[in-house]
């Protein structure tokens, strides 16, 4: 009787010790798993982000790559171009981590973000409507210039000019890339209407 118990502990203490092996391989199998597939959004996005992350967290070049491409499609009477200037110009806007701004930007940037944005959106939306993108260029025109007082000008000079002539004759300005006059509100009737009156550098 005495070795008919011993041999049932014994077969006993043989099949836990098994069935504790079988748990703890699955577990160390699932730990290797979480450290291969991480769950997107979490540990991969924010190691993907603190390696990409640029100099300068705010577009400012990007911003007015678009606007100068915009003002260009206008000069050149081009309302295709145009809009599509204008839609990247949205999409730019869309990407800003304003949360790495400092307080003083960030309290700029929202009072101009909406507006901008707004006025490209109304530009990129209206292709063959060279009068309406027009309008809302000079409205945009104004907020890329308090971008450029408040957040540079992307590390090239740019000249504010104005013409008399746009906007009923109210006059009208806009930022350039180059000295040479090419008016976006008069296109190719009226190129060189305008002049210098504010050099960025």
């Amino acid at each position: 009787m005495k070795i008919i118990a011993i041999c049932v502990v014994i077969l006993g203490a043989s099949l836990a010790a098994c069935n504790s092996n079988k748990q703890q391989a699955p577990a160390a199998v699932t730990i290797e798993n979480k450290k291969d597939t991480v769950s997107p959004g979490n540990d991969l996005k924010s190691s993907a982000s603190a390696t990409i992350k640029p100099v300068s967290t705010f577009p400012q070049k990007e911003i007015l790559n678009g606007y100068l491409q915009l003002k260009n499609a206008l000069a050149n009477d081009n309302s295709k171009e145009a809009a599509t200037a204008g839609n990247a110009i949205v999409s730019v806007l869309a990407k800003v981590d304003t949360l790495s701004l400092s307080q003083s930007q960030q309290k700029v940037y929202a009072d101009l973000q909406d507006d901008a944005r707004e006025h490209a959106e109304h530009i990129g939306a209206n292709p063959g409507k060279l009068d309406h993108q027009r309008e809302h260029f000079e409205m945009l025109s104004k907020d890329v210039n308090d971008l450029i007082k408040n957040f540079g000008n992307g590390g090239q000079t740019l000249y504010r000019d104005f013409c008399p002539m746009a906007n009923d004759g109210k006059g009208a300005s806009w930022i350039s890339e180059v000295k040479e006059i090419k008016n976006p509100y008069m296109g190719k009737k009226m190129a060189t209407c305008g002049s210098v009156k504010e050099t960025f550098k």
